[in-house]
């Protein structure tokens, strides 16, 4: 009997045909990467994910009759059960609508020109529950988009109020986190080793309720945490 772990189940998601075909054949030369469907709009990778039950969606942006952000908020966001990791491809280098996507659930985003290497180990990277932005891409998207992340008095009194469960050791972690740092660069910076920054991390997501690292991001930003926010 082998002890091999289960493939990693892929749902591309993408309204051209040629691409889609060019994910399919990159994922499927990959031992570890199952393709068990294809979608060409939102609407559509709604319905197969449901029905599918991929571990990862690839999912494209700009698609017809629902576009990917909108697809990957019934998929991925608040109150989704059982929800697959979204991977989001674009054309575009850190543009608004990549931030959309953020906030609506997905796990990270890669661009349509990423090396097969980078891509494949993106599915990998969000498939065991990472968020696939970089500290360095994280701290890109943070400074591009640092007007666009200012939240209303609102928004930031009730994400204020959401952290209030952290202790002051947490929180400093979560500050550090939503500046883009790396466990080993909140390590070096609070003089702790990086187990102990993971075990940090794990816990906020937790009690925060978050899936990962690009929602602590997003939540810090919406919240007035954030440096660039401030």
């Amino acid at each position: 009997m082998s002890d091999a772990p289960s493939p990693i189940r892929v749902l591309v998601c993408d309204d051209q045909a040629l691409v889609r075909t060019g994910y399919v054949t990159i994922f499927s030369a990959q031992p570890d990467l199952e393709v068990v469907g294809e979608a060409e709009n939102g609407h559509e990778a709604v319905r197969a994910a449901q029905r599918l039950r991929p571990d990862v969606v690839v999912m494209d942006i700009r698609m017809p009759l629902l576009d990917g952000i909108r697809a990957t908020r019934r998929l991925a966001g608040p109150g989704a059960e059982g929800a697959p990791k979204v991977l989001v491809v674009t054309t575009f280098n850190v543009d608004a609508h990549v931030y959309d996507a953020l906030r609506a659930g997905a796990s990270g985003f890669l661009l349509k020109d990423a090396p097969p290497a980078e891509l494949v180990n993106g599915i990998r990277t969000v498939a065991r529950g990472e968020a696939l932005l970089a500290p360095a891409v994280t701290r890109h998207l943070i400074g591009h988009f640092a007007g666009h992340l200012r939240p209303a008095d609102a928004s930031r009194t009730a994400g204020q109020d959401v952290v209030r469960v952290l202790t002051p050791r947490e929180l400093e972690v979560f500050r550090l986190i939503a500046e883009g740092l790396s466990n080993a660069e909140i390590a070096a910076e609070l003089f702790i080793t990086p187990e102990t920054v993971k075990t940090y991390v794990s816990r906020i997501l937790a009690k925060l309720g978050l899936r990962d690292r690009v929602q602590a991001v997003v939540l810090a930003h919406r919240a007035g945490l954030a440096p660039d926010s401030l």
